[in-house]
């Protein structure tokens, strides 16, 4: 199973220094994935944690593809319907490239209402955005060329797709893991809550012929009791689990390397 960590890209934590030594930290700490989430447009009413400060997650990304050597890279989950799909396509083929194909690429339909209103994007029309842009996505990454609005174009570079892990509920996120994507990104670390949606992820992609999927995650493990710790990772990985995202909020560079300290022990 993999071990991966949310470095906070937001709040003061998300300042230069501290952020790149969080990112050399985890690498250190043999840690396989470091993650960051997407915001972009926090109204002051739910600054709480942040103050409203975010930094773009595939800037951050590729900011930390070149300060590290071999740590994976992903979102945890890039919102579609915030970004045009050809721009979304050509910032991941970059970090994608630049990293050496260590990013690992979340997509999420979106749900704060602020956000899309300030973007001056139709809430009610998310899902349909997610599935335009995983289409122009999987296309991009098939093929040189490529036609959007009716234009022609090369997409180069055009380095080995990411693995895209679809964020949100059951129902339509299994339906686009099936139709566009490699794997699910829940957001609970409760085994009773995943045992039966894992299984029922892992039937839809056997029967319709696709490798069984990639299921990371999201949430806090019980790292004040190592062994209890253990034991919910096995647990998880006795599901179908195939990696966790460790989410727990940090003070400083200090506090963040008990953190990964603790998370190496457990492997």
């Amino acid at each position: 199973m993999r071990l991966g960590v949310l470095v906070r890209n937001m709040g003061p934590q998300s300042a230069p220094d501290l952020l790149r030594a969080c990112a050399r930290r985890a690498e250190e700490a043999g840690l396989d994935d470091l993650w960051v989430v997407d915001h972009i447009a926090i109204p002051p009413e739910d600054a709480e944690g942040s103050d409203g400060r975010y930094l773009d997650p595939l800037a951050t990304l590729a900011h930390l593809a070149g300060i590290t050597t071999r740590i994976g890279l992903g979102v945890t989950v890039l919102i579609a319907p915030y970004r045009p799909p050809l721009p979304t396509a050509k910032w991941v083929a970059t970090v994608q490239e630049l990293s050496g194909g260590r990013l690992n690429l979340g997509i999420g339909v979106g749900w704060m209402e602020a956000e899309f209103r300030a973007l001056g994007v139709d809430r009610r029309r998310r899902g349909a955005l997610t599935d335009e842009c995983l289409g122009f996505l999987n296309e991009c990454f098939a093929q040189d060329e490529v036609t959007a609005n009716g234009q022609r174009f090369l997409f180069r570079p055009r380095p080995p797709r990411p693995p895209i892990l679809i964020g949100g509920a059951p129902s339509h996120a299994f339906e686009r893991v099936v139709r566009h994507g490699d794997g699910w990104m829940p957001m609970t670390l409760k085994p009773d809550d995943l045992r039966d949606d894992v299984a029922a992820l892992r039937a839809r992609c056997a029967a319709a012929g696709k490798a069984q999927p990639a299921v990371i995650p999201l949430g806090a493990l019980p790292l004040d009791d190592e062994s209890r710790a253990r034991e919910h990772l096995a647990a998880l990985a006795a599901l179908g689990v195939t990696g966790v995202v460790h989410a727990q909020r940090y003070a400083d560079e200090a506090a963040f390397a008990r953190m990964v300290d603790t998370l190496a022990r457990l492997r």
